[in-house]
């Protein structure tokens, strides 16, 4: 039973990893674009 629990702690692990991936890829992405569209 504890393997389930650290395998789900695991899945648990990466996913938050992945969310934290996409939402800086998606700040550097909205940055990127007020700055070359900074005119507006």
């Amino acid at each position: 039973m504890s393997a389930d629990l650290i395998q789900a702690l695991e899945m648990l692990g990466q996913g938050m990893l992945g969310i934290f991936v996409v939402l800086g890829v998606i700040a550097l992405f909205v940055i990127l674009m007020q700055k070359l569209g900074g005119g507006k």
